[in-house]
C-alpha cells in the first residue's frame, strides 16, 4: 500500500482554518452542516458503506457506552449521538485532523456527549453497549484483525457490533474468521446486504468476551 492511499488514516495535523470547508449531509433523518476536510477519509460525501450501515442498523441503545470505529468527520458518532442523546458516544481514530473535524461537528449540533479521542485515550474500564463501524480494510489483514481483537471483546454481554465491509473485500472471510476467533463468545452474522457491501453483526454471548491479554 502506498504512502499517500494510507493518508487519511495517519494525518496528524488539524486542518486549518482554510481548509476546512462545509458540507451539507442528512443524518439520523435530519439535515445538517458539518465541517469537513482533505486528508481524512471520505472528505465529500458520506461514503456508500457507512450509508449502508447507517440504513441497515437497528436503533442503537439509548443509554451506556457507544463506540464509533474510524470515525473520520463524524457521520456515525453524530448518529449515535442524536439516535441516543442519553448515550455516551466515543468516536476512536488516530487521524488528528478527523477528530478534530467531528469535535467541531459535535459541537456545532451540541452533541456534548460525543468524546473524540486516540484509540488510548479511552479508559480501559469502558465497556460498548454497541459498536458501529466502517472498518479501515486498507491498513491491512494484520493490522485489521489486531484492531478488531481489541475492541470487540469490549462488548457488555448482550451487547452488539454493527461492521460494513464491501464483499469485493473480503466481508464474507472476515465473519468466517471472526466466527473462528470468537467461538461460543460470541455469535458472528450477517445481517444486510446493499450496493456490494455486507454488515456484520458480532453480539456479545451472555457471559463478558475474554479481554486481549
Amino acid at each position: 500500500m502506498s504512502a499517500g492511499s494510507q493518508e487519511h488514516y495517519f494525518t496528524a495535523r488539524p486542518a486549518s482554518d482554510d481548509e476546512r470547508r462545509t458540507l451539507a449531509v442528512t443524518l439520523a433523518d435530519r439535515d445538517l452542516e458539518v465541517e469537513t476536510a482533505g486528508g481524512i477519509f471520505s472528505p465529500d460525501h458520506v461514503d456508500h458503506a457507512t450509508a449502508v450501515l447507517l440504513r441497515e442498523v437497528p436503533a442503537p441503545p439509548t443509554h451506556g457506552h457507544l463506540l464509533d470505529l474510524g470515525c473520520g468527520w463524524g457521520p456515525i458518532a453524530l448518529t449515535l449521538a442524536l439516535r441516543s442523546p442519553a448515550a455516551t458516544v466515543w468516536a476512536v481514530d488516530v487521524n488528528e485532523r478527523a477528530l478534530d473535524l467531528t469535535r467541531r461537528n459535535a459541537a456545532r449540533h451540541g452533541l456534548g456527549a460525543v468524546h473524540a479521542v486516540r484509540p488510548e485515550q479511552v479508559p480501559d474500564d469502558v465497556r460498548f453497549a454497541a459498536i458501529w463501524s466502517n472498518p479501515p480494510i486498507r491498513v491491512g489483514k494484520e493490522a485489521l484483525h489486531a484492531l478488531l481483537l481489541h475492541w470487540l471483546p469490549r462488548l457488555v454481554p448482550g451487547g452488539a457490533a454493527h461492521l460494513v465491509v464491501g464483499k469485493n473485500l473480503g466481508a464474507d472471510s472476515l465473519q468466517r474468521w471472526l466466527a473462528e476467533q470468537l467461538g461460543a463468545s460470541a455469535v458472528v452474522d450477517r445481517v444486510g446486504s446493499a450496493k456490494g457491501f455486507r454488515v456484520l453483526r458480532v453480539t456479545a454471548s451472555s457471559d463478558t468476551l475474554p479481554l486481549p491479554a
